[in-house]
């Protein structure tokens, strides 16, 4: 679906961004993106889309070079929602804001209506529809910023920073729906810093730092790593620092578990074996 070959970029061919990146992703994975700020994350997603062009390498999208494509091509197929939703929102509603994206990408007046009323039902942003985007909350605003681009349907959804500003029932229902999304096929990428959130919800995880990769693979391989956090200065979850303690006292328990699950099985066990 996704293919990064020894991609290079540089701002003003000063600042390196990306040195040497190469990754694959495939058509209905969920992949979280993690790395210190400056890591190259959200420079990595733009060249998904093509709002950013490799200086050096190849970005191949749904079997074809992107270099071939055009923004909007691309944005059919990898759409992409912005950390700040106020780069993203300059209509004076909700509903026009839904509608823009989908009008400028050929769907009919039938069509866009359609699509507009169950984004905002799926979203829980009905009763916001005629209200302008700027007198919201930002937590709100990031729901219209996703609105404008789920809408649209696009086979891969790219998410930076999703979960900023979100409570902890915003949170569920992002996820909630981000996996319906994954259920029905298709591809989730997050870029984040949520160390919790992705452990719940992303089977693989690519941590970055300075440009380059440093990891690739099982949220709880690559998360349990001291080493790969340290570089990518990320903190250690909070599940893992808990089984780290119960190691100390009960040897069998893995110092390496992150997910709750995990944890209860590894303290039944404790229980179970002292009765």
């Amino acid at each position: 679906m996704i293919m990064i070959e020894d991609v290079h970029f540089a701002y003003d061919g000063i600042y390196t961004a990306l040195q040497g990146v190469s990754l694959q992703i495939e058509k209905g994975e969920c992949v979280a993106i993690m790395g210190t700020n400056g890591a190259g994350k959200t420079t990595l997603v733009k060249h998904m889309n093509g709002l950013l062009r490799p200086q050096h390498g190849r970005v191949i999208v749904d079997g074809a070079d992107a270099k071939n494509l055009s923004i909007a091509e691309l944005s059919r197929i990898v759409g992409l929602v912005w950390q700040n939703p106020d780069h993203q929102l300059f209509l004076d509603s909700v509903r026009k804001e839904i509608e823009f994206g989908l009008k400028n990408l050929g769907f009919t007046p039938e069509e866009t209506d359609a699509q507009c009323t169950q984004t905002l039902k799926n979203l829980g942003l009905e009763g916001l529809a005629e209200r302008s985007p700027f007198a919201l909350s930002g937590g709100e605003r990031k729901r219209v910023a996703l609105a404008t681009v789920l809408a649209t349907e696009p086979q891969v959804l790219a998410l930076d920073e999703p979960t900023i500003g979100q409570d902890a029932q915003q949170k569920e229902l992002l996820a909630r729906m981000l996996m319906d999304l994954n259920d029905r096929g298709r591809t989730v990428i997050v870029v984040t810093h949520d160390i919790e959130f992705v452990i719940e919800h992303f089977p693989r995880t690519i941590a970055m730092a300075e440009g380059r990769i440093v990891a690739d693979g099982s949220t709880s391989s690559v998360l349990s790593n001291e080493d790969v956090l340290e570089r990518c200065s990320l903190t250690l979850p909070q599940l893992t620092v808990a089984a780290r303690a119960l190691h100390k006292a009960f040897p069998q328990v893995s110092e390496r578990l992150t997910l709750l699950s995990e944890l209860e099985d590894a303290v039944s066990g404790i229980l179970g074996g002292t009765q």
